[in-house]
């Protein structure tokens, strides 16, 4: 039990260190940790609690460098859609918004390589500001965090270090409050999520104090590189962690068999099948598996009897660059016939 309390102590320290200086991120090294201790459901109260005390401490240290002038616009559009994305999480798949976000922050490894452009405040007009409260609380309501999501927004602000971490902070922290309300109301807080909340929030508050004297020792050049690279990180993170839920939950194979004249690659999802064929002479194909009453009304005479006088059938539908055509494969006795329609 002390070892774990230790463990968890010295991680979010880490954690929360870090995630001043790339722009968020804790909950990536805390989940894991959480995750020995507590049951699924319970993690993300027992983080909520943290960051929503590190984020009010960073305020409190932090508080002359706040941008309130684009706290106000952030705040007002932010809060209905963390309704939104909530109530979202009944009819949506937030797997699928994991790939797109994790795509979205890959692209940022254009700007690791790329030197740090100094933008002027007046150059974002409130408007793009609005648009990334909205999309904001509507992201954190549906996946239960934004962490570097929205970062490059921050970064091409024009803001100092200090700058980019209080205004974080100020605009995040009336939305952990309202995920704090809504999990207390869900019942998830129990005496173990206090406790281990309660040690990530002294971590969190510690690491803010510390915060205020490490960033001076950061260039401009250093913090920007630094939050760019955690994007991308968090990328690889999401989209890996979205494709691994595609695999488990929805029965995703993936197979790659070499043809006589290309390649062919085989993807059965949930109870759909595809192939993808490249052939040198012939080019790209895809085929679909599909049933005899989706095939063309046109086609049934033809494909009818032959399928009354086998054993057993296959049909696909096939798209090319240069065509579009069914594919019936057909058994009796052991041997196999094809027939292609239009």
């Amino acid at each position: 039990m002390l070892f774990t309390v230790l463990l968890l102590l010295v991680c979010a320290l880490a954690a929360f260190i870090l995630s001043a200086v790339c722009g968020g991120g804790a909950s990536f090294i805390l989940i894991p940790i959480l995750g020995i201790v507590l049951p699924g459901a319970q993690i993300p109260a027992a983080l909520s609690v943290g960051t929503a005390s590190s984020s009010l401490s960073r305020i409190i240290v932090l508080w002359k460098n706040i941008r309130w002038d684009l706290v106000k616009w952030f705040i007002p559009p932010a809060i209905p859609t963390v309704w939104l994305g909530a109530r979202l999480l009944s009819y949506f798949n937030p797997v699928f918004l994991e790939l797109i976000l994790g795509l979205f922050l890959l692209y940022n490894i254009l700007y690791i390589f790329k030197s740090p452009q100094k933008r002027k405040p007046d150059q974002k007009s409130r408007l793009s500001v609005v648009i990334i409260g909205l999309l904001t609380g509507f992201v954190s309501g549906l996946t239960g965090a934004v962490g570097l999501i929205f970062n490059r927004f921050y970064l091409t602000y024009g803001l100092s270090k200090e700058e980019i971490v209080a205004t974080r902070a100020a605009n995040e922290i009336i939305l952990h409050i309202i995920k704090l309300g809504l999990y207390v109301s869900f019942g998830l807080f129990t005496s173990q999520v206090l406790l281990y909340g309660g040690i990530i929030a002294f971590a969190g508050i510690v690491s803010s104090f510390g915060i205020k004297y490490l960033l001076p020792f950061l260039s401009e050049k250093v913090f920007q590189k630094i939050g760019y690279a955690a994007m991308v990180f968090s990328g690889v993170f999401l989209f890996a962690g979205g494709v691994g839920k595609i695999i488990s939950n929805d029965n995703l194979k993936i197979s790659l068999s070499p043809v006589s004249r290309g390649l062919n690659t085989s993807v059965q999802w949930k109870k759909d099948s595809f192939t993808l064929e490249f052939e040198y002479d012939e080019g790209f194909e895809f085929e679909r598996k599909i049933s005899l009453s989706e095939l063309p009304a046109s086609l049934h005479p033809k494909v009818t009897p032959l399928i009354k006088n086998s054993t057993n059938h296959l049909i696909e539908e096939v798209f090319s660059f240069r065509e579009h055509y069914y594919e019936l494969y057909t058994w009796k006795e052991g041997k196999v016939s094809k027939y292609n329609f239009k």
